[in-house]
């Protein structure tokens, strides 16, 4: 958030609107709207995944390793199903969705970066789902390194990076194009943790 916040200074500065002073205040104020909303879908996703690890824990240790299986799939078609939703309200309601935070009577700029603002859902709730069941499976330092790509390496050098070729909305592009590469990561995880469990379950059985 700090690199994003100073890149939305740095580059709202040199924007044709937001560099004026009466709108230069918008995109910080917007951003942080918008973040507001998306800490709401991430709470629930987190709360969703961190109930599942006492689950995963006794049945990891009862050896029942189908299950750990069946859990995750749940989990995993869980925390896509809140994104969709979250991503369907933030498609089609994003004047709604600012007007609730009191941007009714705003100036038109500040609307319209709102709802390109909004467009930046990012696959989030998948992905935190991952990083908290891998920690569930005893793979911890998986899950920080991939939790770690996303934050510092991806999320703070994105920042940073598409600014510099796409200007302001450089900084809000910034943030999906992070969740979609851990996305493809995680993806990767997913697969491999599924194999393991079923290698281990054949094993055992």
């Amino acid at each position: 958030m700090a690199a994003i916040n100073n890149m939305l200074r740095k580059y709202g500065a040199l924007d044709i609107i937001f560099g004026q002073e009466q709108y230069a205040q918008i995109p910080m104020a917007v951003v942080g709207i918008v973040m507001k909303f998306f800490q709401i879908v991430i709470s629930v996703s987190i709360g969703m995944a961190a109930g599942c690890i006492p689950i995963v824990g006794f049945n990891m240790g009862a050896g029942k390793r189908d299950r750990v299986r069946a859990l995750f799939t749940k989990l995993l078609i869980a925390e896509a199903a809140v994104g969709i939703v979250a991503l369907v309200l933030a498609e089609c309601f994003p004047r709604n969705l600012i007007s609730l935070f009191g941007a009714a009577n705003e100036s038109r700029y500040y609307t319209e970066f709102a709802v390109l603002a909004l467009c930046m859902l990012p696959l989030a709730c998948v992905n935190k789902a991952c990083f908290i069941f891998l920690q569930a499976v005893g793979k911890a330092l998986t899950s920080t390194l991939l939790s770690m790509f996303r934050e510092v390496v991806f999320g703070v050098g994105f920042a940073l990076l598409l600014p510099v070729f796409f200007g302001l909305d450089g900084v809000l592009y910034s943030m999906p194009v992070s969740d979609i590469l851990t996305f493809i990561i995680s993806a990767i995880i997913i697969v491999k943790t599924y194999q393991e469990l079923n290698t281990e379950g054949v094993q055992e059985a």
